[in-house]
């Protein structure tokens, strides 16, 4: 029985030996007959290993390990070409994917690794739970953690900083998040991404421009790991809802360094990007000048500090400014914060001392992209905190009563345990872009459009299919799932050009929005010169007055009654200015009376005084004010009404100091409609207020 044992003992470590020894470690004495192969190979893996080790040391620091194991990995290539039987190259390989944009072929090495010794490294079982983490397999990550941490000793786990029980909370939320994905599509937007690195998608307010940054490419000269500095692209929506072919968005924003686009004005007409100077990264600002970007400048040193300021957001009303540092002022933390700086007594290039975001938002882990949703109170950032299935996920907090709320997670599939930030939403809400380095792009970080469906339709089920369905299998408790929750955003987006009546090309003007229930100016903004385009969102719960005014031409007015609770609208509008010459006529769009009287309301202030002002600028201006009926009720009364309303503007513009010689009223009354009467929309056209120029 001995000597059987010891055949059997001794057979056991035979074979045991011959698994093992798949295994070809770097050692002079297993490439005898390939000398300076393998002095050259083993440099490549010493400093393969070198730089993993530092790479390391950062990330549990919570710091950016920068190019680090891109670097790692192209010593690390080298070595395994030279001997792919490694498993310590294997297993640094597959460490090193896992902390770049190509995190997804980080498995196959670590697996490999394992194959040919499982007992290559004391954090083989965490690596490969980060990696099956990726993978969508939380218990499999969850039961390589836990073999991970009851076989480690207590300094290696310490070595981790927070990571292990971060990365075993991250298992759970992710359970939770994958077990109820969100509505929506993600879509790779495949005509826009490369190979390489496409990123910080920064929409326009219609949803219609694109600007975002790539490392593609773009002819100057590649850094150590062989990427290109990342520039600044733009690309168009045409008429049938595709993108167009990236373009380079081109110098002075371009140039031989980095810049990163971090948000486009709501209005289009202003830029955030980001970029490197000198010892550290600053936000700067540029703003649209007819076709072309000026240079940007940096914003006020109250933000651009010595430490690193990146990703910016403006907020809806431009009287702050939203952006991440690397420095958690007041504090001793590492990683990246989200701070906000206010402007100083309305002025554009002071700025306030920068505060804190709040502890509600800001977590001990980094916090990444901000962005303000021009509704005013939606905030979307990235974060590698609060409940996060894994790497950056975007989360959404509301504005309540002066402090965010609770962050909630957006769930998956728009997180993924991949890095899934940049979240730049359309007005509506409805559509919005991401960049995310998940498995199945195109390569790296690609940008991703979400598809919000909207709530689900409750299924229609007919007395007879419920009689039927309980006698086959009797119905218990009938219970009706609640709805989900679909954020709509109250909001109308006007757009359009300012083009001249006659010829059609661009003119550029200025249009001011009014509140006209406190006759506040709320905004105002100057359309492109180039293009006469515009853009602007208006919020709900208001009545708003839109005039547009440019040199030598008759002012043009629009009105908005936009109620509270109302959807998302868009309003595209032409507005053809009008030369000041004799026989122009325009509508005064705001001015009001109540129903069946001539009785001026004081909403109509701020319109009237714009034409007081246009009167008194042009002295030799003589006009006509014209009445306007529908033709509801006895002509009679519509011309009496007419003319009373035309006299009551008359009496006002006297008032404020015109002479009457230069004014004539006249009431038309239905004589001459612009629309048809057959409509209330129709009706309420040819109720009008107009000047000509007599």
């Amino acid at each position: 029985m001995k000597s059987i044992y010891t055949i059997c003992l001794s057979s056991t470590l035979f074979f045991g030996s011959l698994a093992y020894g798949q295994d070809v470690p770097f050692k002079a004495g297993n490439f005898k007959d390939k000398k300076e192969e393998f002095k050259t190979a083993l440099a490549h893996f010493e400093k393969g290993q070198e730089l993993i080790e530092q790479g390391n040391e950062i990330i549990y620091a919570v710091q950016n390990p920068g190019n680090i194991f891109k670097s790692a990995i192209i010593e690390l290539k080298k070595a395994h070409k030279f001997n792919p039987k490694s498993a310590e190259v294997n297993f640094m390989l597959g460490n090193a994917y896992l902390y770049t944009n190509e995190k997804y072929k980080a498995l196959a090495y670590l697996e490999k690794a394992i194959s040919l010794n499982p007992e290559v490294d004391d954090f083989s079982d965490f690596y490969l739970g980060m990696a099956y983490q990726l993978d969508l397999d939380f218990s499999k990550a969850l039961k390589h953690y836990t073999k991970f941490e009851s076989n480690s000793k207590s300094k290696q786990i310490e070595s981790l900083g927070r990571m292990l029980s971060k990365r075993k909370k991250e298992c759970k939320y992710g359970k939770e998040l994958t077990a109820k994905p969100v509505r929506a599509w993600i879509d790779n937007v495949k005509s826009v991404n490369s190979k390489n690195d496409e990123y910080s998608p920064c929409i326009s307010t219609d949803g219609a421009t694109i600007v975002f940054t790539s490392n593609r490419d773009n002819g100057h000269k590649a850094n150590e790991v062989g990427e290109f500095d990342g520039d600044i692209y733009v690309t168009e929506m045409n008429d049938k809802g595709k993108w167009s072919a990236p373009k380079s968005i081109g110098s002075p924003l371009n140039t031989e360094n980095d810049e990163t686009a971090t948000m486009l004005s709501y209005d289009g007409t202003k830029m955030l990007i980001y970029k490197k100077e000198s010892d550290n990264y600053d936000v700067y600002e540029s703003k649209l000048k007819g076709a072309n970007w000026a240079s940007p400048k940096p914003l006020h040193r109250s933000l651009n500090t010595s430490a690193n300021q990146t990703y910016a957001s403006y907020n809806y009303n431009d009287r702050k400014v939203i952006f991440v540092s690397s420095k958690k002022l007041g504090s001793s933390s590492k990683g990246t914060d989200i701070f906000s700086c206010g402007r100083m007594n309305g002025r554009r290039d002071e700025f306030g001392s920068a505060v804190t975001i709040g502890s509600t938002i800001n977590t001990k882990f980094n916090e990444g992209s901000v962005y303000m949703h021009p509704d005013g109170e939606t905030m979307y950032f990235s974060s590698e905190g609060h409940n996060s299935m894994g790497g950056m996920d975007i989360f959404v907090s509301y504005k309540k009563q002066g402090a965010w709320t609770e962050p909630v997670n957006l769930g998956y599939p728009i997180n993924t345990p991949y890095d899934d930030y940049f979240y730049a939403s359309t007005a509506s809400g409805k559509y919005a872009y991401i960049a995310s380095n998940r498995d199945g792009g195109k390569g790296g970080l690609d940008i991703y459009k979400i598809t919000y469906w909207g709530e689900p339709k409750d299924q229609a089920l007919t007395t007879e299919d419920y009689l039927l369905a309980s006698a086959a299998q009797p119905i218990k408790n009938v219970q009706i799932e609640s709805k989900v929750k679909v954020n709509k955003k109250s909001l109308t987006v006007f757009k359009g050009r300012t083009i001249d009546a006659i010829s059609g090309k661009a003119v550029e003007a200025k249009i001011t929005i009014t509140d006209n229930s406190t006759g506040s100016k709320i905004e105002s903004l100057m359309t492109n010169s180039a293009t006469g385009k515009f853009l602007l969102s208006l919020t709900s719960g208001k009545n708003y007055g839109i005039t547009v005014e440019a040199d030598g031409y008759l002012f043009h007015s629009e009105n908005f009654d936009i109620k509270n609770g109302g959807a998302f609208n868009m309003v595209n509008k032409v507005v053809e200015l009008k030369n000041i010459k004799k026989g122009s006529t325009i509508a005064l769009r705001n001015i009001f009376f109540d129903s069946g009287k001539s009785s001026l309301r004081s909403e109509s202030n701020g319109e009237l005084d714009r034409l007081v002002k246009l009167l008194k600028e042009v002295s030799s201006l003589k006009i006509e004010i014209s009445g306007h009926t529908d033709n509801v009720g006895s002509e009679s009364l519509n011309s009496k009404l007419s003319q009373d309303r035309a006299q009551a503007v008359v009496d006002y513009l006297v008032g404020k100091g015109i002479a009457k010689t230069r004014l004539v009223a006249k009431g038309y009354g239905s004589t001459k409609p612009i629309a048809s009467n057959n409509s209330s929309s129709g009706r309420q056209q040819n109720r009008r207020t107009e000047f000509k120029i007599l």
